[in-house]
């Protein structure tokens, strides 16, 4: 059953739940962020009005930079700002920022500590039409590997405002990674959000596997554990919107209690959100697991229903996938 202490939207499993992408999160969040702290200013590359920047420069256009194409330039003046005082954010597609600007992301931030905050927006398959070359599938990975780097990789719309304002709140650098589709926005003002820490979203009385996830799968996550608890198969569900700094603790607790553990994501299963979990795991608790998310492929177009259902991502082939693990 859905775990009370989450929080969660009265509508979670209907069909009118509220959809909106996670990139509206980022544009409420640095609006909110920026009254509350004159600190706060927004960088953009040329892409102000699909990654929701645009809201911030409205609000505030004497704290909104136009950089133009050029990434690289956006990160290392992004840098000399964070030394001179201020919070920047730094906002494109999750192709470019991180995915063209890496080098500098690493040597002129992370390197440095510095507090600019990364947002790759229109990250995972689910950027439907704009086909592999914007379909950014390794960004977790990349960015997770920086020394310093936290990542973040909110659920829905909602959390995403929060993880902005958290980002806000902390010391060095952020990875925060956002999307295009709408999709459910199943928690609410009141969900518990702290960085570094998992939100257990579903609870059976007798769980026999645990499921994590990440971003706006967790709640697809919750619709297939739903589905297997109506067959008699019984699970845990632990939504991670911190992939680093893991929450080492929810995971030891999952695989305590269940013996078996699955994990999903919009991204590569090697190096991503599961392969985080594999290796906290091998080290600290080793038991069977199975990673779901994207095999060593590039993404492809098409509408995010039809990626999802072909990356065994949606519902249906999660709870395939969890039957099968389940019945070896």
């Amino acid at each position: 059953m859905l775990n009370k202490n989450a929080k969660l939207s009265a509508k979670v499993f209907a069909d009118d739940i509220e959809k909106a992408p996670t990139r509206d999160g980022f544009g409420k969040g640095t609006v909110e962020a920026g009254k509350a702290d004159p600190r706060i200013v927004v960088l953009c590359a040329d892409l102000a009005e699909s990654t929701r920047a645009e809201w911030f420069q409205k609000e505030f256009p004497e704290r909104f930079i136009e950089m133009g194409v050029a990434e690289q330039n956006m990160a290392t003046v992004a840098a000399g700002m964070a030394l001179a005082g201020k919070i920047p954010f730094t906002a494109s597609y999750a192709a470019f920022n991180p995915g063209r600007n890496y080098e500098q992301i690493r040597t002129t931030i992370a390197l440095n500590n510095v507090s600019v905050k990364i947002c790759g927006m229109h990250a995972g398959v689910s950027v439907g039409p704009d086909g592999a070359t914007h379909q950014m599938l390794e960004d977790i990975g990349l960015m997770r590997m920086l020394p310093n780097m936290i990542v973040l990789t909110p659920g829905d719309a909602e959390e995403a405002r929060k993880a902005v304002i958290a980002a806000t709140a902390t010391d060095g650098p952020v990875y925060i990674r956002f999307g295009r589709a709408a999709t459910p926005v199943f928690t609410t003002p009141e969900s518990p959000f702290r960085i570094g820490k998992a939100l257990l979203l579903w609870e059976s009385e007798n769980p026999k596997i645990a499921i994590l996830s990440t971003g706006s799968l967790s709640h697809t996550a919750l619709v297939a554990a739903r589905n297997l608890s109506e067959k008699g198969i019984e699970t845990l569900v632990f939504h991670l919107p911190t992939v680093k700094p893991l929450d080492g603790e929810a995971v030891i607790d999952a695989a305590k209690r269940t013996g078996v553990v699955v994990t999903i994501e919009e991204h590569q299963v090697a190096g991503g959100f599961g392969s985080a979990v594999a290796e906290f795991l091998a080290e600290h608790h080793p038991m069977p697991l199975k990673r779901l998310g994207i095999q060593d492929q590039f993404g492809q177009s098409g509408s995010p229903e039809e990626l999802l259902s072909h990356y065994g991502l949606d519902a249906m082939h999660i709870e395939e996938a969890v039957r099968a693990f389940v019945a070896k």
